[in-house]
């Protein structure tokens, strides 16, 4: 689920707007591309002043060292030990200009915002291997998304971002409600599907 995003070259100029800073690992992120697990994308997360733009790189080493782990569930992810510390104190936020998913017939399909605005994918990261590496939250699919699969990411509206980076209690509230009311919390009559 959620496992390649992209990220269009115009996403840093949009995102400079409301982020404070910009570290150096945000510059050296490439853009303009798909971004796969274990590469390095652009993140939004808070750095005690105000929003940060970095870069950070996607996934955390699996279970005795097999593979990554890319996305966590909404619904559980605080019950989850390996993604206690980064839920609770380290969110992200991931910004895409849209994401890819499989269906069974392994057949490519693209989701993006109609009016084709930055889609902000709720996150959290944690430092893995003495590097910060991030995960994505997925919750239960919309109606859009169901034909193709039955996850997807949990996604933001603009002015939840800052209340995420920052708000514990905002986060725990959020995480706690049902799979209908995560659903609701964002646009997501917004997603368009785009078969490849």
């Amino acid at each position: 689920m959620c496992s390649l995003f992209y990220i269009d070259e115009t996403i840093l100029e949009k995102l400079k707007a409301f982020a404070t800073e910009m570290d150096s690992e945000a510059k050296n992120v490439c853009l303009g591309r798909d971004i796969r697990p274990t590469e390095r994308a652009l993140i939004l997360k808070w750095n005690g002043k105000g929003i940060c733009l970095s870069g950070i790189k996607w996934g955390y080493p699996g279970i005795q060292k097999s593979g990554v782990l890319i996305n966590a569930r909404a619904e559980s992810v605080l019950e989850k030990k390996i993604f206690a510390d980064g839920i609770r104190y380290h969110r992200a936020v991931i910004p895409a200009s849209h994401f890819y998913e499989w269906n069974q017939r392994k057949e490519k399909n693209t989701f993006k915002s109609k009016d084709g605005e930055i889609l902000y994918l709720a996150g959290f990261f944690d430092i893995m291997e003495n590097e910060e590496r991030f995960v994505i939250l997925t919750t239960e699919a919309n109606a859009s998304m169901k034909p193709v699969h039955d996850r997807m990411p949990l996604i933001l509206r603009q002015d939840q971002i800052e209340d995420w980076l920052r708000d514990e209690k905002a986060t725990e509230a959020m995480l706690c409600q049902t799979p209908e009311e995560l659903k609701r919390q964002a646009d997501y009559e917004q997603m368009t599907l785009f078969p490849m």
